[in-house]
């Protein structure tokens, strides 16, 4: 009988102390869980962002769809000709992340971070509703009798356009010469030109404001959009976070409807 007591006392004893390792053993995975989940830092603050004026519908977008998914954070635009951009940047002025709409515009910033291509765009005529001016295609571009508005040389809708009159031998005979594409179309939308050589996201964007006419030789001049955060940002981690959403699949959708092509 002794000897009974005692083994049923040794099997409690053990009972307890396994039960005791367990109780210690639990609590112990919390904090590790915890600290891991908390490792991200949250976002917040100011993005400033320099964006080609052909991105301001889409760019417009993703601002404020990004700053739904992190609220706290404030997404602030400046929306102007590439090569003006650039220059701003390297005067000092407050950028967190740079898209271009060339290669070139983003090569000229001196604390640029590594580019990314992320979108390709070209060139369409745009026309008013009607086509008062009975335009048919590029080479309607070097009647002097047609008023014409074309981007100057300095930006990349510019830049595109001489290449494409180079390739096709048209000389062209612009009215006008914009500082950035948003100032083309608009000349059209008003009816102060028969046309204008802008981007076909401009014409989509513009919706039954204007008309579009493509042409075969847009093919010869495909701008490439890069964009980089800035060594210098102010908010860099904001800076990647936002160049990350612009690179993803919800990014994607949103440039690709408004008309620009994969890189």
């Amino acid at each position: 009988m002794f000897r009974r007591t005692v083994a049923v006392a040794l099997t409690a004893v053990a009972a307890f102390s396994l039960a005791a390792c367990g109780s210690e053993d639990t609590p112990a995975a919390g904090p590790s869980s915890s600290s891991s989940s908390s490792s991200t830092p949250a976002l917040s603050g100011t993005i400033n962002v320099f964006a080609a004026a052909s991105l301001t519908g889409t760019f417009t977008q993703l601002g404020k769809d990004f700053e739904a998914a992190h609220p706290g954070v404030k997404v602030v635009f400046n929306f102007a000709g590439s090569s003006a951009l650039a220059q701003q940047i390297n005067q000092g002025a407050p950028a967190d992340v740079f898209a271009s709409a060339a290669p070139k515009n983003l090569d000229q910033v001196t604390d640029k971070g590594t580019a990314t291509t992320f979108v390709k765009n070209k060139l369409e005529i745009a026309v008013p509703k009607g086509n008062p001016g009975k335009i048919t295609g590029l080479k309607d571009f070097a009647d002097k009798d047609k008023k014409i508005a074309i981007c100057a040389v300095q930006v990349p809708c510019g830049a595109a356009a001489k290449k494409v009159f180079d390739a096709t031998k048209i000389v062209a005979q612009p009215d006008s010469l914009e500082q950035d594409v948003k100032a083309a179309l608009t000349k059209v939308r008003l009816g102060e030109v028969d046309a204008a050589l802008v981007y076909k996201t401009d014409v989509l964007a513009a919706k039954d404001k204007v008309e579009g006419i493509e042409f075969p030789e847009a093919d010869k001049a495909v701008n490439d959009y890069p964009i980089a955060t800035l060594t210098k940002a102010k908010n860099p981690d904001g800076a990647k976070a936002f160049v990350d959403y612009v690179l993803s699949a919800q990014g994607k959708t949103v440039l690709t409807e408004a008309g620009f092509d994969a890189p």
